[in-house]
């Protein structure tokens, strides 16, 4: 069982991450039968609180919480206290008054859940649900769920599966969080990138580097594509668009070079026909939707684990 907060993937051990991953998968079985509803955590209060708009995240967290038979309490910026300058230890310190046993976090800058976690402002679990471009510690989760899903179900961890991550390395916390956990769990992870979206320090990061999306296509198992964040794209990080999706994108002809087995997998949302062809998205390699649906269970897990539920299977 883990305990505390899950702040970065480094907080969890192999062992850790791997009976999170076997957690996930009961608690998928379970939902996936006629009663979708658990009372692990009945009593217990999550607060979702997004500085950051998320659609995807914010409403797997707050269906894994609710399957559980947790309260779930939706706390966005945009319109509320903070919008009027409220800090983050003032929504904290409301937000523990309320009686919050675990907070949610999202939030624009890299550091801000180890600040509210780190500080007595708040007694609950703080789960890191994206911090700036530093970390996404429940995606990796899912997306290591995904593949041993499709790729390794029998087998206890990833070891020998070979992982393309495609695309901005500099901006995804996305990418961080994966590195950590797919290679911790036996995966070798290759990042795929121009130079002006790979990050500085990234030779001592426990992976290989290329530059060459076609020569590394044929060798992986998986290939992840990273949304290209054109919101950060200002200061001209490659030449156009299009320039980059002829590159750096996955389209048909890439796709056709895939192995047999291999999988398409993405965190979303997608810029279809810019890092991914909506042939490739769309394709029966591509396990998207898995990743989506699978978010749900592996935060329940999350949540089970960190505010200690009662014993699965317990209905009472």
């Amino acid at each position: 069982m883990i305990s505390g907060h899950l702040l970065s993937a480094a907080d969890l051990t192999k062992d850790e991450a791997l009976n999170l991953l076997s957690t996930a998968k009961e608690l998928a079985a379970i939902t996936d039968g006629p009663n979708k509803k658990l009372p692990t955590l009945r009593g217990k209060t999550v607060v979702n609180l997004f500085f950051e708009d998320s659609t995807r995240t914010r409403i797997s967290f707050e269906t894994a919480a609710k399957r559980l038979s947790a309260d779930v309490i939706n706390f966005v910026a945009k319109g509320s206290s903070v919008s009027k300058g409220e800090s983050l230890k003032d929504t904290a310190q409301t937000l523990q008054a309320m009686g919050a046993d675990a907070v949610v976090i999202r939030h624009g800058s890299s550091g801000a859940a180890k600040r509210l976690a780190d500080t007595q402002w708040i007694q609950a679990a703080v789960i890191n649900a994206g911090d700036g471009t530093h970390e996404h510690p429940t995606q990796a989760l899912l997306d290591a769920f995904t593949i041993k899903q499709h790729l390794r179900n029998d087998k206890e961890d990833l070891t020998g599966v070979k992982v393309l991550i495609v695309g901005d390395i500099l901006h995804s916390r996305v990418a961080r969080s994966n590195v950590l956990l797919l290679t911790k769990l036996g995966a070798q992870v290759t990042l795929v990138a121009p130079p002006t979206l790979l990050p500085v320090g990234v030779s001592d990061w426990p992976v290989k580097i290329s530059y060459d999306l076609d020569s590394e296509i044929e060798k992986c198992d998986v290939v992840m594509m990273l949304r290209i964040q054109l919101e950060r794209m200002a200061d001209s990080f490659f030449p156009t668009e299009r320039e980059y999706s002829r590159r750096y994108g996955l389209n048909s002809t890439r796709l056709s070079k895939l192995s047999k087995n291999a999988i398409v997998m993405h965190p979303g949302p997608m810029n279809r026909g810019l890092e991914i062809s909506a042939e490739s998205a769309d394709d029966l390699k591509s396990v998207i939707i898995d990743q989506v649906k699978n978010g749900v269970a592996v935060r329940m897990a999350v949540l089970y684990e960190l505010l200690g539920g009662a014993q699965l299977g317990d209905s009472k």
